[in-house]
């Protein structure tokens, strides 16, 4: 049994869980992986690697990616998603938070797109010093991660009601979506930070088509393996 699963991963449950739940349902001794990690809170496209499709993690994890999200600005959390208590912005100059004009929110996205210098996220799973960033974090060490860079295709706005906003991010390998929220709140001076995220296609998988885990189990696995 060997293919790809484009599997719609539902919120509230990790990767790792969701490949497990997904491999008792496999012949005992077959290999089964994924293709990038989604975030507990976010949902949508995760490719399931199952046998021989194993092979081909590199490549899919470098196919580009569409993500849609929800951001909220005026607040940061310590995570800069909505698994942290929301923090209330102090703007640079004092006074109150107040709504930034669109046309300020598009100049900010135009600036964040591209080949961009990117800050990880301190509660990442890069490593320091052979340590997760995260664990580091959890710990109370001071983290700040150096930038890298990545590339950021395209943003559009699709909605902006403050203090929420709904983006589509076209994007490269590495990105991190929360690490745009965060910079895109300090760019206005507004704080923000990322409150939904779903991941719409990897490469040619798209979410239209990805199948929920309950369809798995009912179903079985082999109607919806794909080839690379």
């Amino acid at each position: 049994m060997d293919g790809i699963v484009n599997l719609n991963k539902p919120t509230g449950v990790s990767s790792t869980r969701v490949v497990g739940r997904v491999k008792r349902l496999l012949p005992r001794g077959t290999k089964i992986g994924h293709a990038g990690t989604l975030d507990p809170f976010a949902t949508g496209v995760l490719l399931l690697l199952v046998g021989k499709a194993t092979k081909a993690c590199e490549r899919l994890m470098d196919s580009p990616k569409q993500y849609e999200a929800i951001v909220r600005l005026g607040a940061t959390t310590e995570t800069d998603d909505p698994e942290t208590l929301a923090v209330p912005w102090s703007p640079a100059g004092g006074g109150e938070v107040t709504a930034p004009p669109r046309e300020a929110v598009e100049s900010a996205l135009k600036a964040l797109t591209g080949q961009i210098m990117q800050r990880p996220p301190a509660f990442s799973a890069m490593k320091i010093g052979g340590r997760r960033a995260y664990d580091l974090a959890r710990k109370g060490h001071d983290v700040v991660l150096e930038p890298r860079p990545v590339c950021v295709y395209h943003i559009e706005l699709l909605d902006y009601t403050w203090p929420l906003m709904r983006l589509r991010i076209d994007c490269g390998r590495g990105t991190y979506i929360r690490a745009i929220a965060r910079d895109l709140g300090v760019a206005l001076d507004v704080g923000g930070h990322l409150a939904e995220l779903r991941r719409t296609a990897v490469g040619k998988f798209q979410i239209q088509d990805a199948v929920a885990p309950e369809a798995l189990e009912s179903q079985g696995i082999a109607p919806h393996l794909e080839q690379p």
